[in-house]
């Protein structure tokens, strides 16, 4: 497994920024994937949204809402990851999460044999409008 711990959400007006940041640590697997998912408010139990997340070939799919706004990108360690907001609009209010793994897929990341890494506690963005 894969911690994770997520940083850098707020409150922030509708056409603003943040940038959400993602620590890893713990692997006992190299880490060649990742991505950044969301849920909103007033569905606790529904399944996080992809948002984006990056291939071990470094392709990077995005959601069709957030393109052209949000960038991912990844630190030099290799162990932080970065999702860039940017024209933030009410609709991205949500929690968003980070995941990572030996692979990613639009509904999350996954170890060497396939099981789905945990998720952290992600980071609260509200954008009132």
């Amino acid at each position: 497994q894969v911690q994770l711990v997520e940083s850098g959400g707020g409150l922030v007006q509708a056409g603003g920024s943040l940038r959400l940041s993602c620590a890893a640590s713990g692997s006992s697997f190299p880490v060649n994937a990742m991505g950044w998912y969301r849920q909103t408010p007033g569905n606790p139990g529904k399944q996080r949204d992809m948002v984006t997340y990056m291939t071990p070939t470094g392709a990077t799919h995005y959601v069709d809402s957030v393109k052209g706004r949000f960038i991912v990108s990844v630190g030099n360690a290799k162990d932080t990851w970065y999702l860039e907001m940017n024209s933030l609009k009410p609709e991205d209010t949500a929690v968003y999460y980070c995941n990572a793994g030996s692979s990613c897929s639009a509904y999350g990341c996954y170890d060497p044999r396939g099981f789905p890494n945990s998720w952290g506690q992600g980071t609260r963005v509200t954008v009132s409008s």
